[in-house]
This record gives structure tokens, C-alpha cells and sequence, in this order.
């Protein structure tokens, strides 16, 4: 099953001041913080994770090849010093509704695996343009800039145990960003716990919970070097890639929920809305004007039991007038085992009943797909549905008839992502946002 390994990471010498030199991973940094970031400090980690690009770019002069100078400087400088093996122990406390969370990972190397070969396991399908750009980002640099988030089962909290023996001493690291969340690191570096660590993971699979793309350019680029220098040996560091690893059971381990907007709907299809899927759901007007409220009764009635896809479907559909919870009947989800997936997804793909139970799955195959007539390649092409994390931003847009509809979910529980990744299928796009962000620039793993 997985390798996994310490790794000789490389870090900022100076820790005192990591608030002004850390950045979030590249795919959530906005112009405007991209920006933010440069000005900030000299030697902030956006040089490196998303340089700036520049009208009069070249080949041989641009981003990638900047990032890639600034890169050797800072190591030959004394920036970044590059520690003996070791893991790392990340742990993250962040707000989280009414409360504080914790969540802990491990930082590591895990070697490259195909899909196929199931080791390490994918939940969603990957877009050409990211990979194109990290691709080229990996080629300049040869290092992970930002670790992968990827999950693994640990029901007796066998790892958990040692880790959280790890946790008594000092950290090596400590501070907190703009958010106010505190980010802490230990290293790991005694024999016998790292042999414990490498000897858990040996009968374990991994599954990417955040960053598919980056998964899927380190195995081309493991492929590329491979084939230029026509003989790559095992242990090479090319063949290793840097993850976060938390355990599903992690109580830190935050799914949000996305939501959907939906535009350009058929007018017949809203208006005959309510009896096309009254044979599926039924029906509760909410009296509260109010979001919040609403999200609170959609977390009542997906919580009605425990465990991965055991709690009651619902969602709420927010209409210009207001707002109504749909709860799923049981013909309405023997009308998803009985029919062909219609939603976003692959027709080789959705045919599992890990798949099938998914909140997100039957809203996209009976809301969106057989009641309003969104075939899956419009949602593909970015017609119809947009998304949006927060529920009071949806209601405004429908209020304003900026949107037709809302359709407000709950979130998917990592168990649920695991399922899915076992059998072999792919969620529908936007199905899961982890949360937090894991930072970059805490520790970079260098393929060398």
C-alpha cells in the first residue's frame, strides 16, 4: 500500500516573521491578494507559488523562470535552509461556526502511484489549464511548493497516539495569519517513531481530498524525467510527492458545503417545478426570511443519523418569494439507483451506491438534471450553474433575479469522499471544499 517518508524539507530560517511570508495555495489567491502579497514582504512566498505574469514575457523570460531564480537565490542566500529528514507535524486551529476547531496532519513524502493501481485515490476529475500551469511551475522550480491534502483511515487512533505525543514538546514553528488562525509545526525526526509512522502507513490507502491537479503534474513530471534520463531509481525523490496527511476520524477535518445557483432556467420547467419532484420530495415552506436559519434546518434534517450517507438528503430551494426544504422520499432515491446518471458526470462514472447516496449527486441527478433539464455538459461549459459558499450570497442573487433558483446543501462527510474514491467514481464538480487551506511555504519538498 503507501509510501511514506520523511523528507529533507526546506523551510524559512527566520520564523519569527512566517505571517508576512506565507501565502494560501495558488488556486484561492485573487488578483487583489496576489497583489496584497507582494507588497507585504520582500521574500513572500507569492514569488514562488503564483509569480506575477508581465506583458512582455518570453520564453526564457516569465514567470515560471522567475519563480525559478528567486527560488536559487533564496536557497543560496541562506532564506531557505534545508533540514535533516524528518516528518512534520502541522496542526491548524481555526474558527469554525460557533467554536474553535483543531485539525492535524502529518507532512510527508508519499510516492507516486497511478490511479489505477489503487494506492493513493482520486474523488474528482482534473481540468487541463491548472495542470498546464503547475506543470510548467514544477519543471522551473523541481520541488513541491504545496503540500496535497489527502485523508486515511485510522478508527483505533493507532497514529493519533503517537502524534499527539509529538505535540507535548515545543513547536518549531508558531504564528498566526491574517485570519487569525495559528499554524503550528513539530518535526519528527526520532528513528523509532519514524519507522512506526512509515510501518502504519504500509497497509494503508490514501485519498486526495485537495489537489488533484498537483497529483496528477507530479506524475507527469515523474514520467518526463524518467524519460530523460532513461533510467529513474526507486528511492529518486522525483518519485515522491509532498502531503498533508489527516486521518478521516480527525475531528478537525472540515467539509464546507458549496452551493448552487441556478440561471437561464426553461420557464415551463420552474413554474411545473413543485409537482415534478413532489413524486421524490416533500415539501416545507420556511417561515424565516432568514439564511441562516435556513442552513440551520437543512443541518437538522441531514443529521437525522450517524455515519457517511446514513442521515436524511435535503436540501433548500430558494425562490424569489422564499425558501422551501426539500427532504428526500425513498422513491426518489430509487429513482437515482434505477436511472442512467444524468447529471455531471461521465457515463462510464456514477455507477456505485457510495455515489448514489451523495446529497450533492441527487440534487445534480433529480433537481437539476430530470426536473430542470441541465444536461451535464452545459454544467461543464458553465451554463446554468454557478457556485457559491455562502448562503446569504445566493439569497441576495435570487432576490435580485440574478439567479432563477438556489439550492443550498449540506456538506459531504469525508467518509462519503472516501466511499466514492473506493469504488472507483468521480463527485460532481464542486462536490467538497476542505477547510482550511493548508499555507504554502511552510515546507517545500525539493525533488533532488
Amino acid at each position: 500500500m503507501a509510501d511514506v517518508r520523511p523528507l529533507s524539507g526546506l523551510r524559512y530560517a527566520a520564523t519569527d516573521d512566517l505571517a508576512a511570508l506565507v501565502t494560501p495555495p495558488y488556486d484561492v489567491i485573487s488578483p487583489e491578494a496576489q497583489a496584497a502579497f507582494y507588497a507585504r514582504h520582500a521574500h513572500n512566498f507569492i514569488r514562488l507559488e503564483l509569480g506575477r505574469e508581465d506583458p512582455a514575457d518570453t520564453d526564457l523570460d516569465n514567470r515560471y523562470t522567475r519563480a525559478a531564480a528567486t527560488f536559487a537565490e533564496w536557497r543560496l542566500t541562506g532564506l531557505l535552509r534545508q533540514d535533516s529528514p524528518a516528518f512534520y507535524l502541522y496542526e491548524q486551529r481555526f474558527a469554525s461556526g460557533d467554536g474553535t476547531r483543531t485539525r492535524v496532519s502529518l507532512l510527508a513524502r508519499a510516492r507516486l502511484e497511478p490511479w489505477d493501481a489503487g494506492v493513493i485515490l482520486p474523488h474528482e476529475r482534473t481540468l487541463s489549464k491548472p495542470k498546464d500551469d503547475r506543470l510548467k511551475l514544477l519543471r522551473a522550480t523541481a520541488a513541491n511548493l504545496s503540500p496535497i491534502l489527502s485523508m486515511y483511515d485510522d478508527p483505533d487512533h493507532e497514529l493519533r497516539s503517537l502524534l499527539t505525543t509529538a505535540r507535548a514538546s515545543a513547536p518549531a514553528t508558531a504564528f498566526a495569519d491574517d485570519l487569525g488562525d495559528e499554524h503550528r509545526l513539530w518535526m519528527i525526526a526520532d528513528a523509532l517513531h519514524t519507522s512506526r509512522i512509515v510501518a502504519f502507513f504500509a497497509s494503508r490507502q490514501l485519498y486526495i481530498a485537495d489537489g488533484h491537479h498537483r497529483y496528477e503534474t507530479a506524475l507527469t513530471y515523474r514520467d518526463e524525467v524518467h524519460e530523460l534520463r532513461r533510467e529513474l531509481p526507486e528511492h529518486d525523490a522525483v518519485r515522491f510527492v509532498l502531503m498533508s496527511l489527516v486521518a478521516i476520524e480527525e475531528p478537525g477535518l472540515v467539509v464546507l458545503p458549496t452551493h448552487r445557483l441556478l440561471r437561464d432556467i426553461d420557464p415551463d420547467r420552474l413554474s411545473g417545478l413543485d409537482d415534478t419532484l413532489a413524486p421524490w420530495f416533500t415539501s416545507e415552506p420556511l417561515d424565516s426570511p432568514e439564511p441562516d436559519a435556513w442552513l440551520a434546518r437543512l443541518t437538522e434534517a441531514g443529521a437525522t443519523t450517524s455515519g457517511a450517507s446514513a442521515g436524511t438528503v435535503a436540501f433548500v430551494l430558494v425562490r424569489p418569494a422564499g425558501a422551501t426544504l426539500l427532504r428526500l422520499r425513498p422513491e426518489g432515491q430509487e429513482a437515482v439507483r434505477a436511472g442512467a446518471p444524468s447529471g455531471d458526470v461521465d457515463d462510464e462514472i456514477g455507477r456505485s451506491d457510495a455515489w448514489r447516496a451523495l446529497d450533492v449527486v441527487i440534487l445534480h441527478e433529480l433537481v437539476l438534471g430530470r426536473a430542470l433539464g441541465i444536461a451535464s455538459a452545459a454544467i461543464r461549459a458553465g451554463k446554468h450553474v454557478t457556485y457559491t459558499r455562502d448562503a446569504a450570497e445566493g439569497a441576495a442573487a435570487v432576490r435580485a433575479h440574478r439567479a432563477d433558483l438556489a439550492a443550498l446543501i449540506n456538506p459531504t462527510p469525508p467518509a462519503g469522499v472516501r466511499d466514492v474514491a473506493r469504488a472507483g467514481d468521480r463527485m460532481p464538480q464542486k462536490s467538497t471544499y476542505f477547510y482550511p487551506k493548508l499555507i504554502s511555504g511552510l515546507v517545500i519538498n525539493p525533488l533532488w
